[in-house]
């Protein structure tokens, strides 16, 4: 039986950068969508957070580091996942302190630092929704 859609979520999204390069992991096939894509950290906001706490928290438990000076980037409406509509929150951060690990409960591993033009393939949608804005300037996606 199929799930009904109850709604659209908040998610936050953040490209972080070190040294010239951004952080991106690979999704596991566990992952309830996204499978086997390359993204960056983010994930759903919990009640009552702010949109740099839910960066900063998704960020720690997905990668175990921290990050700084984040910054708005851009909104986006996503209905492309299945029964899943979302909201996303754009953030980009520098990298704090920590390295990144993979943690085996977590959605996402595999991190490593690339090139923001050599990244991996596939991308995760809402990971090019995030690169295409810090690369035009473009804060604004609506559905369609």
């Amino acid at each position: 039986m199929e799930q009904e859609n109850k709604g659209p979520k908040t998610a936050v999204g953040v490209i972080i950068f070190k040294e010239g390069k951004v952080l991106i992991g690979k999704r596991r096939e566990t992952a309830s969508h996204g499978s086997s894509e390359y993204c960056f950290p983010g994930g759903h906001m919990e009640a009552n957070e702010s949109f740099e706490e839910c960066a900063k928290r998704e960020t720690l438990e997905e990668s175990g580091i921290e990050i700084k000076n984040l910054k708005f980037l851009c909104v986006a409406n996503i209905d492309k996942f299945k029964n899943h509509q979302v909201v996303l929150i754009g953030m980009m951060a520098d990298w704090g302190s920590k390295e990144p690990q993979s943690f085996p409960d977590e959605n996402i591993g595999d991190w490593r630092w690339c090139d923001l033009d050599k990244l991996p393939s596939p991308l995760f949608y809402p990971t090019e929704i995030v690169i295409k804005s810090y690369k035009t300037g473009k804060n604004y996606f609506d559905l369609n």
